[in-house]
Formats: structure tokens, sequence, C-alpha cells
């Protein structure tokens, strides 16, 4: 089947500025068999096109490469959108009916559990976190487990610690924490590693039917024009589940999957090997991932210098020791496979950098390792990435989301310079753009808006000498996520010989105020050539 594009803006991604993107703009693109077959004069298309091509005219709406997702949380996304939806309550008042609506809609019992995700103490009216004695007001008998927003903190019912055997007496886990009452009594509250004794108890009671999961998984990604999206972190279970979609056909994107170093990742890519590096039916398994530390807006990332407030020498805290780290880095360089790690405070990053300088001594420099978050990198450590070939791949959305509360917890010289876009190009790092979802929807066009305008939703203006151009944030959200899955030469530009992936957007970004980028809408997403989503106004 062939498609012929015409009629509208199309940004190939091929140019090094946007005014050279709009003066040099083809006419008319070729698609055939899944591939981009020719790009120029809609005359010189018509040329190549067979006689049965379908014309497809863009009636001047924008055609561009489909958005690449270089960092979220694809199987476990899925499994969130099945509990209780926290993210509206403002208040432990919301928190309790929205628990106690759950309950009723899905006829829970004492033999299941309550869990809820999305809830942020730093919006709720209370400014604590929702303890026991907040959830046990919704049950003392069937355990609750509630998930904060980004994933890194949690509370618990005292059902739910009982479950887990979590007493006055359970000690504070490795790289984790668990909240203490006067007197020691477990409070409900962990972080980190603490989560983990919570979860082995929780979620053997959970059924997931993943076939269903997953293809709703899907719909939120396309429709909001992506076509290649990370699974970090995935369990076995996780892959197993993605690759009977695979098997079966299911997956209508692809699906790239890091397996955790820390949870026995070196076994699930010698298991799982046949899919490493080489898509089987929209799946495969691009290397491994580490997690350092975390949530600078959860106070739990590790930085080099203190918070701000009440604890005057509080850093928060790391998950794995010098140590341990060095030897996961080692083994991942020696074994030539790439390696994303989660660092969101300055003291992870250094942790990091420190790390893989002295393991790629052996001059495996072509592995293209992967800063995830970016919050509070310095400076001199972009200095050092540069040299390492390491990819920043930065969540932008921290500007928006929880600059205010950078702000609050760093002070102004450094609370200014998260998400530091303009420091890593200038330095010559290489960086693309992710929503960390769940921990936020898959909204690239939300990521450039914030990228380009640097605004926290109290309104301030947050870093603004780290803002960038529109044609830099779309770089990062399309040919520079091929580059991080080593793809650049099959996605993310609009080239003849490259996967079709395409996405028709309601206006150019390239001339839209920059203010309105974030209400620019995804009217069609393209995989291969085959439309897989679109909207009324397409049709």
């Amino acid at each position: 089947m062939e498609r012929i594009f015409y009629n509208g803006r199309i940004i190939t991604m091929e140019k090094e500025s946007a005014e050279e993107e709009l003066a040099e703009a083809p006419e008319a693109v070729l698609v055939r068999d899944g591939l981009i077959a020719a790009v120029g004069s809609l005359e010189e298309v018509l040329e190549f096109a067979g006689d049965e091509a379908v014309k497809c005219d863009l009636k001047g709406k924008c055609l561009m490469p489909s958005f690449i997702d270089a960092h979220s949380h694809f199987v476990m996304n899925g499994q969130m959108a099945s509990w209780a939806d926290l993210s509206a309550c403002e208040s432990f008042e919301d928190i309790i009916a929205v628990l106690r609506a759950y309950i009723g809609e899905n006829h829970i019992t004492d033999k299941d559990v309550i869990l809820g995700f999305g809830y942020d103490h730093n919006f709720l009216r209370e400014g604590m976190q929702p303890d026991k004695r907040v959830l046990d007001v919704v049950s003392s008998t069937i355990p609750i487990f509630i998930l904060h927003i980004s994933a890194h903190l949690a509370c618990a019912n005292s059902a739910a610690l009982r479950l887990a055997g979590i007493d006055e007496t359970t000690p504070n886990p490795e790289g984790g924490v668990i909240g203490r009452l006067d007197g020691g009594e477990p409070s409900g509250y962990v972080e980190e590693a603490g989560m983990n004794l919570l979860q082995r108890a929780i979620l053997p009671r959970v059924n997931i039917d993943y076939e269903k999961m997953l293809w709703k998984m899907q719909e939120v990604y396309i429709d909001n024009g992506i076509t290649t999206v990370q699974d970090g972190a995935p369990t076995e279970s996780d892959i197993n589940a993605l690759l009977n979609m695979s098997a079966s056909k299911a997956l209508k994107l692809d699906v790239v999957a890091y397996p955790l170093m820390s949870s026995g990742g070196a076994e699930l890519m010698q298991k799982y090997g046949e899919a490493y590096k080489q898509y089987v039916n929209g799946f495969k398994i691009g290397g491994y991932k580490l997690v350092l530390d975390g949530s600078p807006q959860g106070r739990s990332a590790w930085m080099s210098e203190p918070y701000l407030g009440d604890e005057p020498d509080y850093c928060g805290y790391p998950w794995m020791k010098d140590e341990e780290v060095q030897a996961y880095v080692g083994q991942a360089v020696s074994e030539s496979r790439q390696l994303l790690a989660h660092c969101n405070g300055d003291a992870a990053s250094e942790q990091f950098i420190r790390a893989y300088e002295k393991a790629d001594k052996t001059g495996k420099d072509g592995l293209r390792p992967v800063m995830i978050h970016c919050q509070t990198v310095r400076n001199d450590q972009l200095d050092r990435m540069a040299k390492l070939h390491m990819i920043a791949s930065i969540f932008i959305g921290h500007v928006w989301y929880w600059g205010d509360i950078h702000i609050k917890n760093f002070g102004p010289q450094r609370g200014n310079h998260i998400s530091p876009a303009k420091d890593a190009l200038d330095r010559g790092v290489m960086i693309n753009f992710h929503q960390d979802t769940p921990v936020t929807r898959p909204d690239m066009l939300h990521s450039v808006w914030c990228a380009v305008n640097r605004i926290s939703r109290g309104g301030s203006k947050i870093g603004e000498d780290q803002a960038i151009s529109v044609y830099e944030a779309l770089k990062a959200i399309t040919i520079n996520g091929a580059y991080q899955y080593f793809e650049e030469d099959q996605k993310g530009s609009i080239a003849k010989g490259k996967r079709a992936d395409l996405v028709i957007l309601d206006r150019s970004p390239l001339e839209t105020d920059p203010m309105e980028i974030r209400d620019i809408k995804v009217l069609e997403t393209i995989k291969d050539g085959e439309t897989i989503s679109r909207k009324r106004e397409m049709i």
C-alpha cells in the first residue's frame, strides 16, 4: 500500500535549525510498505508513486515524525490504571472518599487489597503523608497501600502492616525508610526500599489481567503520538506478558525493556536473549537499568548538599553502596550492554558518573549510557558526561509539576537549575525528554512546552536561562530519542528509507505561539505506514 501526504506543513527533523526546516520544507511524503519512499515536491512524489497510491490531504495540518518515549514504565502504567486514582485529591478527606468509592465499585472484601496511586503530599491541604491514621478510617481489616505520585513513597494502613509483618522491631532496610510515630511504632509511611516490604506481601493478592491491561495501556501512548515506548525495570512476569503480546502480534507500538540489574537483570538478559537489541514483533530488550536514589519532590533524592528545612544536615540517601554500583556498571560495560541509571540527586549523579569513568577504561565508548531524570545534575558533571558520551534523559515536566517545590526544597540557585537542558546542550550532551509515566501522562507536547517556557504550575519562571528553542525540544522527543535506542537510522525523522512512524498535529509547533504549544492536538498516529489512531478532525 502507498500513501501520499501533502497540502500541509511537513517537519522532517532532518535540519540543523527551525529556519532551515521551514525554508526547505518538502511538499509531500510518499509511504510505501511501511517505509518512507520519497520526500520532496508534490510533483516529484507523484511521479515516483504508483497509480494506486492513496492521496492523504493534510488540509493544512502538520506532519512530522512520531514521538519516542525515552523512559517510562509501560506495564506499571497499565497496573496503575486499575488502582484508585488519587491524583485529584486535595485533602485527607478526599483520599478517604475516593478509596471508599473504590471499595464499592470493585466489590472489595477482606480477602482483597485496596490499591491507590497518585496522591501528592506537597499539594494536600494538610501538607503531610496520609499514613495509617488516615487509611485506617477507610478500613482496619482490608489491607490498603497507596503509592505517591513519584512512585518513590507510599502509605499503608494497619492491616497492610500486619500482613507484611512490619512492627516496631522492623529495621529500616538499606536504601529505604519505615516511618515511625512517637515510641517507634510504624506509622504506615515508607520510602524507597521500605516499600518493597509491603509490596512483597500485598501484590500476590492482586490478580492482573495482563492482556486486557496492556491493550488498554497502549492507547494512552498512541493517542499522544508515541510509537516507541520504554519499560524501565520490568519484572520477569512483565517481560513474559510483553513477549506473549509480541508472539500474538498484539503490540501496536515498539516496546524497549531494561530489566533492573539489582533484581536479577543478568539472569533475565540470558533467559530472554533472543529479544536483545532486536525487535521480536515489537518487543526488544535494550540493556540494563539501575536505580541509585529517590525523588526530589519527596526529599529522598540523594544530594551532595542538604535540603532546606528542619533537618539542617539531611541530604537524602543512596539506594546502593559505591562498590555495588561499581560492580554493576563494570559488568554492563564488560558485556558491552547499554546501561540506564535513575539519578535525581547530584550525589547519585556523581556515583554513576564516577563508576562509569572507572569502568570505561576499556574504550567501549559506543554503549550510549543514559542518566535518567537529571533533576539536579551540576554543570561540572555535565562536562564529564559529555566526555563519556552519556545521554541526559531529562524529566523536563518537573519544571511545571514541582518547580515551586524544588525552589522550596533547594533554594533559588539549585532550584532554578533543575532539568538543565540548555547547559547540557551547550556542553555537547545529547538530551531527550520523558514523562516517567505513570508519574505523569505521556504528553510529549507538554514536555516541549515546559522546555521552551520553563513555567511552574504556580506561575513562576523556573530557571529561565535553561530554556531551549522549540526545534531543540522537538529533537529531544524525536531523533534524539531514536539515538538513545540506537535507532536513529530507522526512526526519529522523515527521510527516505526510514520507518514511516509519523504523527499528524492540528498545527505546526514551529509556527505556534510558544505558550500555546501544549494546546496542540495529536490528530493521527501512524506506525510503519498504518494509522493506529485517528481523531474525528482527520476523518
